[in-house]
């Protein structure tokens, strides 16, 4: 078993961490309602500063420390709610490889581009998650910040929690575009906070960033952040720039992943699958993971969200994937499955150990009809199994979700690098999607463009988290130009207008705080 950073002996504590649950749903009138007894228990016991820093970590992870039936964000489905389960939900079913069949309402607007209003309810739980973490850290932070806490660590507390802000932050610009903007400086504002635009969000984030990445360690306990972490979170963020702010960044976004690849000390593993095993906390992949755990982290909305979603006892054996349940819920599309090949057969056969992580047996290629299981593969690149396939079945994953990785870090400069940027050069690009490719035992390329890049992205990062975000960045999400199976809830795909770039403002919200405004087009 893992050594679980975020196994809470503070659950005594735990309720204090509730000091700001009223966050985004009450205006942002965000008082820290339990700071002092919070501050009297950390000048009596400054070691609870880590576990209240590892709690704000697993908020990410888990849909509450107190278990998978709980959740942090009031009146929220525990199982539905979680963060990896949004950021999947949001950013893979929306976009062209996965699809759900549940027919749940929400969620089946999200698998066919259809139908998106500021009430449904996954994107409530995602903003609203968001809206949890950022008080959160922000009133954490302004405690550390008074100096009466003894604690020898201090410095790199506050700015781990000032990256997990930033974090939220991140995909708050992303996924909505605009928010009220919480910081040490407005935090106990008594009256509704401003709308913040996405070009405003975007500079706090990259300030803070900037502010922090020479303040942390390159290197940093497991499922922590560090110089790295930070640096990676800038590249994706300037990748992003021109879609957030208007203005390409792209040398930047080249400058950040180049220190990530060569000051990282971070290497592909030569089992592609370990990324996504039971023992990925080895890998030497991985640079920033959101853990899971069988016994100690359990949730429905980690990876058992994605190894169980994708399972069912009508054509697979669970056991054979580490499960102990399936969901049967979720299916690739011939738009992912169909990058390795034209049927079956051909993933089967393939080298590419990418090419069959897909299970064919009792399904068909063509999606005919999304709500039907055997419509379209099942991905397995998500199991509970240790790589080398040891390992029994449990009812939670013990998979951890990694958030960032080296293959996307080599993706990312070989994108800048076609797009101009003077910090990365096209043939150390080649280099390095090549060697993506031979790690998965796919031929060696002589050249690249930036559609090749694009489908290489799809190929070794779909299910993680990127791809709606990515066909964004490439002009290919809204529109006609590139058509998907059931995008707009047709078929073979039909055209879907520009607003769906970003994801209505929940109505809640909305209703909280009278100073947001609803994006356009809802």
């Amino acid at each position: 078993m893992k050594n679980i950073k975020f196994k809470i002996k503070f659950i005594a504590i735990a309720s204090m961490l509730a000091f700001v649950t009223t966050s985004c749903l009450n205006d942002l009138d965000t008082e820290p309602k339990y700071d002092l007894t919070l501050e009297n228990l950390l000048q009596q016991d400054p070691k609870a500063v880590e576990g209240l820093l590892s709690r704000l970590y697993a908020s990410f992870a888990l849909s509450s420390v107190e278990g998978p039936d709980k959740s942090d964000i009031e009146g929220a489905n525990a199982g539905e709610s979680p963060f990896i389960r949004g950021i999947v939900n949001l950013n893979d079913f929306t976009a062209d490889a996965m699809k759900n069949r549940w027919g749940d309402n929400g969620l089946d607007q999200l698998t066919t581009t259809t139908n998106w209003t500021s009430n449904n309810k996954f994107f409530k739980y995602v903003y609203d998650r968001i809206y949890y973490t950022i008080p959160q850290s922000t009133n954490l932070i302004l405690i550390m910040k008074k100096g009466n806490i003894n604690y020898a660590n201090k410095d790199q507390v506050i700015n781990e929690l000032r990256f997990l802000r930033a974090l939220s932050y991140y995909y708050l610009i992303d996924l909505f575009g605009k928010g009220p903007l919480v910081t040490d400086d407005n935090f106990n504002s008594s009256i509704p906070l401003p709308e913040a635009s996405r070009k405003d969000l975007f500079n706090y984030v990259e300030s803070e960033l900037l502010a922090i990445e020479a303040q942390l360690p390159l290197s940093n306990s497991y499922g922590r952040a560090n110089k790295s972490v930070v640096r990676m979170l800038l590249a994706k963020l300037y990748l992003n720039a021109e879609v957030y702010t208007g203005t390409a960044r792209y040398n930047d976004a080249g400058t950040y992943i180049t220190k990530v690849i060569n000051e990282g000390g971070y290497q592909l593993e030569s089992n592609f699958r370990k990324n996504f095993s039971a023992d990925n906390n080895t890998s030497k992949e991985i640079i920033f993971p959101l853990i899971a755990d069988a016994v100690s982290s359990q949730s429905y909305g980690n990876t058992t969200y994605l190894v169980n979603g994708s399972l069912s006892t009508e054509t697979m054996v669970l056991a054979n994937f580490g499960a102990t349940d399936g969901w049967a819920g979720h299916r690739a599309t011939k738009a992912w499955y169909g990058l390795f090949g034209n049927n079956a057969t051909d993933l089967k056969n393939s080298n590419d150990v990418r090419a069959r992580l897909f299970w064919t047996q009792g399904h068909q290629w063509e999606m005919d009809d999304y709500k039907t299981w055997n419509n379209g593969f099942p991905s397995d690149k998500f199991w509970n199994k240790n790589s080398d396939g040891t390992g029994g079945a449990t009812a939670f994953s013990s998979t951890d979700f990694p958030l960032f990785r080296l293959s996307d870090a080599y993706l990312i400069y070989a994108e800048c690098a076609l797009r101009g940027a003077s910090s990365a050069n096209a043939a150390q690009a080649l280099t390095y999607v090549n060697q993506v490719r031979a790690r998965a035992g796919a031929s060696a390329v002589g050249s690249i463009t930036l559609q090749s890049v694009l489908d290489e992205r799809a190929r070794e990062l779909n299910l993680e988290g990127v791809r709606r975000q990515d066909l964004i960045r490439y002009g290919m999400f809204t529109g006609s130009s590139y058509l998907w199976p059931w995008k707009g809830g047709v078929k073979n795909g039909t055209s879907i207008s520009d607003n769906y770039k970003v994801f209505p403002i929940p109505t809640t919200a909305l209703q909280a705080n009278p100073n947001l405004t609803q994006n356009p087009g809802y």
